[in-house]
């Protein structure tokens, strides 16, 4: 592993905490205990403005991965210096193995952040540039593209930070992924992902955090509120669907 812990230092802690993003609960509890990785994998589950976007955001930031989604040790275009406001303060607790990394040359660093927002543009125009995949991704399909550029790029050891991959992916190409990460953590790499995906979220032996109200707590796969929605769904759509297409 590369990251043992992600924290705020006493003497960054913001102000206040009523302005976004760290009146948001799982930041404010980021900020105020930190956020320990235990795991070779680690998931950061919940639903839309739980704050997990946010914080792996930051957490790519504080590996000197651009929070605009990429390589570690490489830049496309022009670099933007701008971090995130929970990355100007987040700070790294790191393994011996990861300061040699972040201490190392540029060009040694192993590591890539991908985000959705910026994914479907990375996969149109890195396809054939020195350093990232072979394949002409910007004549395939999203899902097929999000598909070359994790085969490429998610191969050695390295800190691997991805925030909703599952955006263009199939049900198939999700347990593509699954198999993937599962063998990053094996090799000795490091994955942090955010996700909606209960398929995801089912990697054998990776750690589940769900954010929320509740702000962060560990949670075994079973008991995450994403699969209970899901199960009750599947086994009746109805049971939710009437809520939205009832007009009385």
């Amino acid at each position: 592993m590369f990251v043992r812990r992600a924290y705020v230092p006493d003497s960054l802690q913001p102000p206040t905490t009523e302005h976004w993003p760290f009146s948001v609960p799982a930041v404010a509890e980021l900020v105020e205990d930190g956020l320990e990785f235990t795991h070779p994998v680690t998931f950061i589950v919940g639903d839309n403005g739980t704050g997990k976007s946010t914080l792996v955001e930051a957490i790519a930031e504080g590996f000197k991965l651009d929070a605009r989604g990429g390589r570690a040790g490489a830049r496309t275009g022009k670099a933007d210096p701008t971090k995130t406001p929970l990355g100007e303060v987040l700070r790294l607790e790191t393994t011996a193995q990861g300061s040699r990394m972040l201490a190392g040359p540029r060009l040694k660093k192993k590591g890539f952040f991908l985000r959705a927002e910026t994914a479907f543009s990375m996969t149109e125009n890195l396809g054939g540039v020195p350093g990232y995949w072979e394949e002409n991704t910007a004549e395939m399909s999203h899902g097929e593209g999000f598909v070359a550029v994790f085969q490429s790029m998610f191969r050695d050891p390295g800190f691997y930070v991805l925030d909703e991959p599952e955006s263009a992916l199939s049900f198939t190409a999700c347990l593509h992924l699954v198999g993937l990460m599962h063998d990053l953590g094996e090799s000795g790499a490091q994955v942090v992902c955010a996700t909606h995906s209960p398929v995801l979220a089912a990697t054998p032996g990776a750690d589940i955090i769900e954010a929320g109200e509740h702000g962060l707590r560990r949670v075994k796969w079973a008991e995450l509120e994403l699969v209970d929605h899901w199960r009750r769904y599947l086994d009746n759509p109805d049971t939710y669907l009437r809520h939205i297409t009832d007009d009385e």
